[in-house]
């Protein structure tokens, strides 16, 4: 067990970075994820951290002097969030087609327009198929523990895929937890140097994915989709490797009071704390409401979520994210596909919530059990309902 402290969570993310010991960061600044290269700055300008810290002039420079480290072998790690995100999108596509292991964190956060710095989920969700390994946090304790994983199942030779760990912008990532950081020794012994088997060498030159001839390209994008699918019992691996050295456990989705639940709540991120007193609270007026809180979100864990709910009567899934013109929110979605297969399915109902930071309350939640008591009762079933919306 790691020594306990006090610390912003975006600072944790940043001592996890360290004591993953990577060679190159390159990162540009943008609320409200700057706390976290800040801080890395900082370690590698007072000497704390061996790493070569990359200042550009973009996002998009960024991804691509990752790219470029991390092809040459070099362990690699950024963070971004929002606009930020939306600026790397073309270089995203290119780390996961060359299939370099890149780590970085994503601070959610609202895109413009109108500017919005607070935080919800479109920023990672217009990103959703980009072919990075994605991961939500809840806590910073899982936004530690989820970083150094990340470096490991990224480069695993079976993997070779980026990863993306998620935590919420200023509600998770501004606020101060106590945690548990591991010591350099143990991670260490835990997380084995990145020593890639192809890398570009000057003394030997390359060329990687210059071009996709239709005769290979939907090949080449088959073999990256086996990877990241392939990824999954990696994941798990990992998890179990890391629960054995640090005792603390991951799954793809953390159920919650979900055995004889007829409701559950499904969503991801930070407001999973509010929602557990909301279901606590909702357990103690005689409600069998229960909550699934997904943690991987690439590769979607569908027989995971479809074994957690497929006895329930009603899925109330909250989208922190706006699906434009389509059935409401992209989780909403993806687990109506996960229970597709299904002869008898509970009835799967879609609730946006907290879009541009606004508060998700145990109201809220309150209210979207009882929109799904109703659909349950008078048979109905919208495409999605706004929850919070001012007439």
């Amino acid at each position: 067990m790691g020594k306990r402290v006090g610390l912003e969570v975006s600072f944790a993310i940043s001592e996890a970075a360290k004591l993953c010991r990577p060679d190159v960061i390159a990162a540009y600044p943008i609320t409200p994820q700057t706390h976290i290269v800040e801080e890395l700055a900082r370690m590698v300008a007072d000497g704390e951290l061996d790493s070569e810290f990359i200042m550009v002039e973009s996002e998009h420079s960024a991804m691509s002097a990752c790219c470029g480290a991390s092809a040459a072998g070099a362990r690699t790690f950024t963070a971004t969030a929002s606009q930020g995100l939306a600026l790397m999108h073309e270089v995203l596509f290119i780390a996961s087609g060359l299939r370099l292991p890149v780590v970085m964190a994503v601070a959610n956060r609202a895109l413009s327009a109108p500017l919005s710095i607070w935080g919800d989920q479109s920023d990672i969700m217009a990103e959703r198929d980009c072919g990075w390994i994605q991961v939500f946090a809840e806590t910073g304790q899982e936004s530690f523990d989820l970083t150094i994983q990340s470096f490991k199942w990224a480069e695993d030779e079976r993997v070779l895929t980026p990863s993306i760990v998620n935590i919420d912008g200023f509600t998770l990532s501004h606020v101060i937890e106590p945690l548990f950081v591991e010591s350099q020794e143990d991670i260490d012994s835990f997380l084995p140097p990145f020593n890639p088997k192809l890398k570009l060498d000057p003394e030997n030159p390359v060329s990687i994915g210059p071009v996709g001839f239709p005769e290979i390209y939907t090949e080449i994008k088959k073999q990256q989709n086996e990877a990241i699918l392939g990824a999954y019992p990696v994941i798990l691996e990992v998890w179990e490797d890391f629960a054995l050295k640090f005792g603390r456990k991951y799954s793809p989705v953390e159920k919650f009071m979900t055995e004889d639940a007829e409701i559950i709540i499904n969503l991801a991120g930070s407001i999973s704390g509010t929602a557990k007193v909301a279901v606590s609270k909702m357990r103690k007026s005689g409600k069998k409401v229960g909550l699934l809180t997904t943690r991987l979100w690439r590769p979607y864990p569908f027989n995971d979520i479809r074994d957690a709910v497929q006895n329930a009567k009603a899925v109330a899934v909250v989208d922190r994210c706006l699906s434009f013109g389509g059935p409401g929110g992209p989780m909403c979605s993806e687990l109506r596909s996960a229970l597709y297969p299904l002869e008898k399915k509970p009835l799967t109902i879609g609730f946006i919530a907290g879009l541009g930071g606004r508060d998700v309350t145990i109201e809220d939640f309150t209210q979207i059990v009882e929109i799904a008591e109703r659909a349950l009762s008078e048979g109905f079933e919208e495409e999605y309902f706004m929850i919070g919306v001012r007439e």
